[in-house]
């Protein structure tokens, strides 16, 4: 057995009554261990790295929502445009654009959320309150017909104070609560992971990222 199955199903009827998405985050794992909760009931697998995306894409149902949860270039969303659910990190209204610009070759709307950086560490991608604003109000933003902000995500610092995490969660909530009011598609907040993904949920995320509870480790050494 290649999945935590009991934890698995715990940690999905748990935040299916919650009504919070569950991602499946797959990366650096083999496809059979992606099969086993595939069979489990599970449709939403994340991945950081476009290539192996790519390559468990082409080997896997064609039912699955793959999740781009990495930090992606802009000369490689022309890859993932064909099939991916939802691209969790844009950072920048350039990478928005380039977004568009392949979604409207593909003839179809990409789902995005803008990555917010809440933690302390440097070395997290993200924008800030401004840069946020400055992205949503850009000029010509309406025009862009194939990409379609659906949110926001941000990850907290990885930390053992659960003040200093629940204070982050917070902070990307508000943020979240100003924007959704107005924009309609706007009602997916991707926060937390699994060392505080129960956190996340309190206060309010409507989607988690887990991948370590339900795989184990990762081996980077594959």
């Amino acid at each position: 057995m290649l999945v935590n199955k009991n934890t698995y199903q715990e940690i999905g009827k748990d935040l299916n009554q919650k009504n919070v998405t569950l991602v499946a985050v797959s990366k650096t794992k083999p496809v059979e261990a992606i099969q086993e909760l595939y069979e489990l009931g599970q449709r939403d697998f994340g991945e950081n790295y476009v290539q192996e995306l790519i390559d468990k894409q082409s080997k896997m149902p064609s039912d699955i929502r793959w999740h781009f949860i990495g930090h992606l270039q802009s000369n490689k969303v022309k890859y993932i445009a064909p099939f991916v659910h939802l691209i969790h990190g844009v950072d920048s209204y350039k990478l928005l654009k380039e977004i568009n610009k392949q979604g409207e070759k593909q003839g179809r709307v990409i789902d995005v959320l803008m990555q917010i950086h809440i933690a302390q560490e440097e070395t997290k991608f993200g924008l800030d309150s401004k840069e946020l604003e400055e992205v949503i109000t850009q000029s010509g933003i309406d025009q862009l017909k194939n990409v379609r902000i659906r949110g926001l995500m941000g990850m907290a610092s990885f930390s053992d104070d659960q003040t200093l995490v629940r204070r982050e969660f917070q902070y990307l909530r508000s943020l979240f609560n100003k924007y959704n009011s107005n924009l309609p598609m706007f009602t997916i907040l991707s926060m937390g992971m699994s060392g505080d993904y129960q956190l996340a949920v309190e206060e309010g995320s409507t989607m988690v990222r887990i991948g370590s509870l339900l795989f184990g480790a990762r081996n980077y050494q594959q």
